[in-house]
């Protein structure tokens, strides 16, 4: 009779771990049946590696709102190129989502295997915003590998390579925002963790990582319990004339978020009494009439001409599941919903 029990247990186990094995975490983006195909695509050459990179803020007042333009050149040449890697796997992606494009799949695979041979950005960073640019680099770069993954392009030493240099940035991310988390008033507490949660949640859904991943999606709870009744987030308004710019901001890593939670069955919409539909709607109301948040402010808004993919790039995924004639009519008319942090196209994209 003991030999019985031990031997079901041990079935049992086996069962249970072939389930888990194959029960691995999801992306909006699996699922999806995509023949490969001939079409042609060129592929850049990498850009020049580095292990760390030294940048400082643009901004210059205390509301980090007022841009210096020759601080602001000298960020973007000091994060060019992790800014073009992430630039290059995004739109290889998005080419091999549209078209089938093996070329294109594969060149998103070489480039993110060249990265994670060189160890890309991947040490302990000197300054805040490099730190950031490395958040940024991850979110970008593993939310455009969840879409090529099941590709049949990459071999399996690619994609163990590729997911041990994504584990190695999100660990530094972690402990960055972990140690900043001691301070109520650092940047780990406004849109930089919604970012951060986004490239770990992100890292970890493409290595099954699940501490990775809840740990990302911890960010994202956060960030919902910091939107007020109005929809409002008090750090973001603090932010003087750029204050919508950055409620759009951090809306965005949230929506992002919030797909990532809904493929794994996960319901981050609903948190705080759908506390994300609040921001949404005021994000709109803003782009509509940037006099709400003049008013909340004192400071008028720096406005864009025109609303593009950082403006409206997340409202994609967001009105399959929360119609609004005003946001899909801005998605048909933008002149593209791309926007590079996110790596490229959002999920629930389809061209017409």
């Amino acid at each position: 009779m003991k030999l019985f029990f031990r031997i079901a247990a041990f079935c049992l186990a086996v069962v249970f771990s072939t389930t888990c094995v194959a029960q691995r975490l999801r992306s909006p983006w699996d699922g999806q049946t995509i023949k490969l195909t001939d079409a042609g695509y060129k592929c850049p050459d990498p850009p020049e590696f580095a292990k760390s990179l030294y940048a400082e803020s643009y901004y210059t007042d205390e509301h980090h709102s007022i841009i210096d333009p020759t601080k602001k050149e000298a960020f973007e040449d000091a994060t060019e190129a992790p800014t073009h890697l992430g630039q290059y796997v995004g739109l290889a992606a998005d080419a091999y989502l549209q078209k089938g494009s093996r070329a294109a799949a594969q060149c998103a695979y070489s480039l993110l295997t060249a990265a994670a041979q060189a160890k890309a950005w991947s040490e302990k960073m000197p300054t805040n915003n490099a730190t950031y640019e490395q958040k940024w680099l991850l979110s970008r770069t593993a939310m455009a590998y969840l879409k090529i993954r099941d590709s049949g392009v990459g071999s399996a030493e690619d994609d163990k390579l590729i997911q041990k240099w994504f584990a190695m940035l999100a660990g530094r991310i972690r402990d960055y925002v972990d140690d900043k988390r001691r301070n109520p008033n650092s940047d780990a507490w406004n849109n930089h963790l919604y970012w951060a949660g986004l490239a770990v949640a992100a890292a970890g859904v493409a290595a099954n990582n699940k501490g990775d991943f809840h740990w990302g999606l911890d960010a994202y709870k956060t960030g919902a319990s910091e939107i007020g009744p109005q929809g409002q987030l008090p750090r973001e308004l603090a932010r003087a004339g750029m204050a919508l710019h950055y409620h759009l901001y951090a809306l965005a890593p949230l929506v992002m978020l919030a797909e990532l939670g809904e493929a794994n069955g996960v319901d981050l919409y609903a948190e705080k009494n759908g506390a994300i539909d609040r921001l949404a709607r005021l994000c709109e109301a803003g782009l509509q009439n940037p006099e709400i948040f003049a008013k909340a402010t004192g400071v008028a808004q720096n406005v864009p001409d025109k609303i593009s993919g950082f403006e409206i790039g997340w409202a994609v995924p967001y009105v399959k599941r929360h119609p609004d004639a005003q946001l899909s009519q801005w998605i048909a008319q933008a002149a593209t919903v791309r926007f590079w942090q996110w790596g490229g196209l959002p999920p629930g994209w389809k061209q017409s």
